[in-house]
């Protein structure tokens, strides 16, 4: 058998089409096939990839720290460097709440602390989240996911948890001292990058504030400068009581945390004791590798890149067969009339040597969320393609 057909046999697939790119190797913004192919990558593994892969500075990091230990204990019992100096750096950047960092290995993962530490802290049971809402697919993050479709054949999940529209202001009020948290993205990823109404995010921090209630800020797709600043809280101007971050945050490692305050987050320290705990969260060689991502992103000054580059791409982007362009910094949805058409164009770009994908809850859009070190010039080249793609298949 060769590798695909090993692939197929053996690595359990959870879609019945895997795009199945047989990857030799890869570097900066581009893929390499065992057959000799060289694809761009567009999504960056679904914005992990941030900085390019095989970026020399986290590479480095990762043979460094690998060299010195990898697992040594539990997390949390042990002063492991990596976990010290990243949690340090992390907060260095972050609001004065925000200074308290749990490492998880995934986003999921950071979903389940935070929902746990809600409840923990609150006393409360209640969980608002919102509709075409993603936090991940474990069975509490499921829970508070915004899409039936995906939840409904593994039901019963958490109770408690009710739904929310996004943007819609008079749902807020739902919000109550029966609330223990209300979780949302900073921008809704899977929905086809919709951001939040203007004031909307700030109602909804002032509304969880009269109620006691907590507000859970999903920054996994949109933190580490995807959306133009290092988090779109800043933008926002809010401050959320919990913060998640995984994908880009761990440079390409698993790796994700819950962030919040030391007060609160010594509340998962009693009643029980290890509140939470996770064998591998923390990992000090996935910790190495974010501490380099985040002083690479910071040395180079990408974040402050992020928009203008994202301009050059809706700019170069205009075509009638496009009904519209979501975007914000390089987190981009192209819409298209239907997902047979989008399928059709996203195969065709593949073909033409160029990685994108769809939305889970909006499959007539084509993903763009390139490594935040793309040149202006394979911009152009991607957006030579996109378009060929388009007009040689609609």
């Amino acid at each position: 058998m060769n590798l695909r057909q090993l692939f197929l046999r053996h690595v359990a697939q959870t879609s019945e089409a895997p795009l199945a790119i047989d990857a030799s190797h890869a570097e900066g913004i581009y893929i390499h096939t065992l057959s000799g192919q060289k694809l761009i990558d567009l999504i960056s593994g679904i914005a992990v990839s941030s900085l390019g892969h095989s970026n020399p500075k986290i590479v480095n990091a990762v043979k460094e720290q690998a060299e010195k230990y990898m697992h040594l204990m539990v997390y949390g019992e042990y002063v492991e460097q990596p976990q010290v100096l990243l949690a340090s750096k992390l907060a260095s950047i972050l609001p004065e709440n925000l200074q308290s960092v749990y490492f998880t290995n995934s986003g999921a993962e950071a979903t389940e602390g935070a929902l746990k530490l809600a409840k923990r802290a609150s006393g409360r049971s209640e969980i608002l989240y919102f509709k075409n809402s993603y936090h991940g697919s474990t069975m509490g993050a499921l829970s508070v996911m915004g899409d039936e479709y995906f939840k409904r054949n593994f039901r019963p999940l958490i109770p408690d948890c009710r739904m929310l529209l996004y943007n819609d202001f008079d749902a807020l009020k739902s919000i109550s001292t029966k609330t223990a948290a209300v979780i949302v993205e900073a921008v809704q990823g899977e929905a086809g990058v919709v951001k939040a109404a203007p004031g909307f995010l700030q109602s909804l921090e002032k509304h969880c504030k009269a109620a006691g209630a907590l507000l859970i800020l999903d920054e996994i797709q949109t933190g580490m400068g995807r959306t133009g600043s290092m988090f779109r809280f800043e933008t926002e101007k809010i401050s959320p009581d919990i913060l998640l971050l995984a994908k880009a945050f761990g440079g390409g490692m698993p790796l994700g945390a819950f962030v919040s305050s030391k007060h609160l987050m010594q509340k998962l320290q009693h009643d029980p004791f290890l509140g939470h705990i996770t064998s591998f969260g923390g990992h000090p060689v996935s910790c190495a590798a974010a501490l380099a991502s985040l002083e690479f992103l910071l040395e180079n000054h990408l974040v402050e890149q992020v928009e203008k580059k994202g301009q050059v791409f809706e700019d170069l982007l205009q075509d009638a067969k496009i009904k519209k362009i979501n975007r914000v910094g390089l987190m981009m949805a192209l819409e298209f009339s239907s997902f047979e058409e989008n399928k059709k164009i996203i195969d065709q770009c593949l073909k033409n040597g160029l990685i994108s994908d769809w939305f889970l809850f909006n499959n007539s859009s084509m993903r763009i969320a390139p490594p935040l070190v793309i040149s202006t010039e394979e911009i152009h080249l991607s957006c030579e393609i996109i378009l060929k793609s388009i007009h040689e298949v609609v």
